[in-house]
């Protein structure tokens, strides 16, 4: 099996797909937010960061496929799948045990150097609360589901790590 992750993730088309996943979440993130008209939490925009990072890891590993440049994308792609688990899991503790003393805050606190609120008020403005459980899916909340999301990259990304030191078979032309 790692020989597998080694050979996909050495050329461009896995990378790609991790991408185009990640792509896929931000606008069904947009779409609760535009079209259902439900409002993100300072929780929520932070997940989409993580989910952003997760993107730009997914386009440095395709355009450096065979280059020193994919451990620095495959290291950035495990740091945001752990840190939107360390997210997600605070948003559920905040959903599931709501509490006056733990609270998220009010506004979304970018560096000065990337206000991305500032930017693009329109994807990155949190409005919302984070104790209310907005919508479910077979009883599972969004920031539930988002775990078992961020957990898979998670384990993906662990496996496409530990398959980088594995060298692939050789075909063997004749048959021995």
């Amino acid at each position: 099996m790692l020989q597998f992750f080694n050979r996909c993730f050495k050329g461009r088309s896995a990378w790609f797909l991790i991408g185009l996943s990640g792509i896929i979440l931000e606008l069904i993130a947009l779409y609760f937010q535009h079209i259902m008209l439900m409002q993100p939490c300072v929780m929520c925009i932070y997940e989409r960061c993580v989910l952003l990072g997760i993107i730009v890891a997914s386009l440095i590993g395709a355009l450096f496929p065979n280059s020193p440049l994919r451990y620095v994308a495959i290291f950035l792609w495990l740091y945001s799948a752990g840190k939107g688990i360390q997210l997600t899991w605070q948003h559920i503790m905040q959903q599931l045990f709501p509490s006056p003393f733990s609270r998220c805050d009010f506004f979304v606190d970018f560096p000065t150097w990337l206000p991305l609120d500032k930017w693009l008020p329109s994807i990155f403005v949190a409005q919302g609360d984070c104790s209310l459980q907005q919508w479910q899916f077979m009883s599972f909340s969004m920031p539930q589901w988002l775990l078992a999301i961020f957990s898979t990259y998670l384990l993906i990304g662990i496996l496409v790590l530990m398959s980088q030191w594995i060298k692939p078979k050789r075909p063997y032309l004749f048959k021995r």
